[in-house]
């Protein structure tokens, strides 16, 4: 373990026992690597990281931080990530949805309020009305994938996908403007998940839902297999 990865189990250990605790702001640099028995770069480095990936914040003429450590705002990580490592991140990441939301889809299907899950299946049947707005059809669709998300009642959960959600948006715009039946196809596929909710059926939720993100996986993977085929510039994901 190097001394910077020392310093972050340390600090973490404190947030984790609870010597930190949200909002909290850390002690004086030079007291607190007295207190871990880490060097002072070896705190700065650590804290840097912390910070990247929101547990710390450092306030500038103020003081370092703990952040709310919300599942949202450690959740925004995953957008980094993202960041630097572009097309075969976005494939891991629809890997990492076709895991959880069908589970999510399961889990909706057996607590979702009816109220809810009637508003979910009239959110599915507005797309067809979005047809000419693909823009439109990519917010429809996040928000559906955050409903089923949120009834859960797992704010982790509901973080990650929402996150994973927003984060391969640029896939399935690029889609909805080259594929010529996605449009529909989501339609379908939608729907078929909402229905699966609002009548109990947890299993064909999770079947749906399963398929939904894999015909939009398999789509992309064709597209950088194209583009590495051809050598075709195609849209930064």
């Amino acid at each position: 373990m190097s001394l910077t990865e020392d310093a972050i189990t340390k600090i973490k250990a404190m947030i984790i026992d609870g010597r930190l605790r949200p909002g909290d702001r850390l002690p004086r640099e030079a007291d607190m690597a007295v207190s871990l028995g880490i060097s002072r770069g070896s705190l700065r480095e650590a804290v840097s990281a912390l910070s990247m990936i929101r547990v710390l914040d450092v306030r500038q003429g103020d003081g370092t931080y703990v952040t709310s450590l919300r599942p949202e705002i450690l959740a925004e990580s995953i957008g980094f990530i993202v960041d630097f490592h572009q097309d075969s991140s976005v494939l891991h990441l629809f890997e990492v949805r076709r895991i959880l939301e069908p589970a999510a889809a399961s889990l909706a299907a057996r607590v979702m309020s009816d109220e809810d899950a009637s508003a979910l299946v009239a959110l599915a049947g507005r797309l067809p009305e979005e047809a000419g707005d693909v823009a439109a059809l990519v917010a429809n669709d996040i928000e559906f994938h955050h409903r089923i998300a949120e009834a859960g009642g797992n704010p982790m959960l509901c973080s990650l996908i929402d996150s994973m959600s927003s984060r391969t948006q640029r896939a399935r715009l690029w889609r909805g403007h080259t594929q010529r039946d996605a449009i529909d196809r989501t339609a379908h596929e939608h729907l078929a998940i909402a229905s699966a909710i609002r009548d109990r059926q947890p299993e064909a939720a999770a079947a749906w839902t399963a398929a939904h993100i894999a015909g939009v996986e398999a789509w992309l993977r064709n597209v950088l297999r194209d583009q590495d085929e051809n050598g075709a510039l195609g849209p930064a994901f």
